[in-house]
């Protein structure tokens, strides 16, 4: 479709949805307990959205009940041009329902946000996120990328590896624990000669295994010094032990996030191993080149495309797929959000109806966002019509 075509498309909707800016938008909670426990009162329909809704959806673990866009908290404020780019990556990757539509996403690259928003209206219909039993609250957590100093060889302090899948790797499944990663002569000639770099922090090691990715400042063996991703290649299929909530079990401990994880090592180093090797799983990674576009991006996620800082999620995908578009609305102490976001990931501990990582960028700012974003949450996925 040519992009005049396109334009005809939304012009309909366009004097309508510039109206609809003009009104307030229904007031979003200004604390995650101000959320209502039960459904709210369906809102007045924005201008061009007076058709008749259709029926409810099921996925695995969520239902979705359509509503009209006047219901998504701060739908006519939003920078969508933020969240083009992330849905741009989408496309790269396309799944059914949206193939259709991405030769639309992109020439709307351009368009004014209020193109774009009358697209949206013309194009998808926004659906409510609920559980099976009809509770759309949930909860947002944040992840990010580390940016960690580290060197090509060890020594001078840099002593904690950052491993390549091991030789025969796949054959042996469950592989070695943590602990027997670091003490076994058989798991350690399996990785010898894997190393991708050396870390000076078994915390920063740590953190960097939970994130699942980073960025390093390598200092390479003649003294220069590149930037470089180390992306997740895989794991040893053993279970995720938390650290901070041995710490808290055992009660050593009232500050379990990573600066009273830090100041507990600090007053105890002789226990380092004894508190990593709580964690039994271990993560290996993949070396990647980090310049140009690639650096405005963060790593891949499940759907195989590049991370938007601020505009992906991970979800459950029982409950959303990947690829679709989703309204994201969550109001707590941390922070305030009303936004396009698009489902480009999950993780382990993603799991249930209205559940979403939300995913802060890289750096010392991002990770201390994403440390403390626990929070209300609402979703409303934006499934073509």
């Amino acid at each position: 479709m040519k992009l005049t075509l396109l334009r005809l498309v939304v012009t309909a909707l366009i004097v309508g949805t510039l109206v609809a800016c003009s009104t307030p938008p229904a007031p979003s909670p200004s604390a995650p307990g101000d959320l209502p426990a039960t459904r709210p009162t369906a809102p007045m329909a924005l201008p061009g959205d007076t058709g008749p809704l259709p029926p409810p959806l099921s996925q695995p673990k969520s239902r979705w009940t359509p509503v009209r866009w006047a219901e998504l908290p701060g739908f006519t404020e939003d920078a969508l041009h933020e969240a083009w780019n992330a849905w741009i990556k989408s496309c790269e990757r396309p799944v059914a329902p949206f193939t259709a539509l991405c030769s639309e996403v992109r020439q709307l690259s351009i368009a004014s946000g209020d193109e774009q928003r009358a697209w949206m209206m013309a194009r998808l219909q926004p659906y409510r996120v609920e559980t099976t039993d009809g509770n759309p609250d949930g909860l947002l957590t944040a992840y990010y990328e580390p940016l960690m100093d580290a060197a090509r060889q060890p020594g001078n302090g840099f002593n904690v590896p950052i491993y390549r899948t091991p030789a025969g790797f796949g054959a042996r499944r469950p592989w070695y624990t943590r602990q027997q990663i670091e003490t076994l002569p058989e798991a350690q000639a399996a990785l010898q000669g894997r190393a991708i770099a050396w870390l000076r922090d078994p915390v920063e090691s740590m953190v960097l295994h939970i994130q699942g990715s980073g960025r390093l400042r390598v200092m390479e063996p003649d003294g220069s010094t590149s930037l470089v991703r180390v992306a997740y290649a895989g794991t040893n299929d053993q279970p995720y032990g938390s650290i901070g909530r041995w710490l808290l079990d055992q009660g050593y401990t009232r500050d379990a996030t990573w600066p009273g994880i830090r100041a507990w090592l600090a007053a105890n180093p002789q226990r380092t191993n004894e508190l990593m090797w709580t964690n039994p799983r271990y993560v290996f990674f993949k070396e990647e080149p980090l310049a140009g576009m690639d650096a405005a991006f963060g790593p891949k996620g499940a759907q195989g495309v590049p991370l938007t800082p601020g505009r992906s999620i991970a979800v459950d995908r029982q409950s959303i797929p990947y690829g679709t578009p989703v309204w994201l609305a969550s109001s707590g102490p941390q922070v305030q959000l009303s936004r396009l976001v698009l489902a480009q990931d999950t993780g382990s501990a993603i799991l249930g109806a209205v559940r979403a990582d939300y995913f802060t960028g890289w750096g010392q700012e991002a990770g201390d966002i994403a440390g403390r974003l626990k929070q209300n949450l609402r979703l409303w996925v934006l499934w073509p019509r």
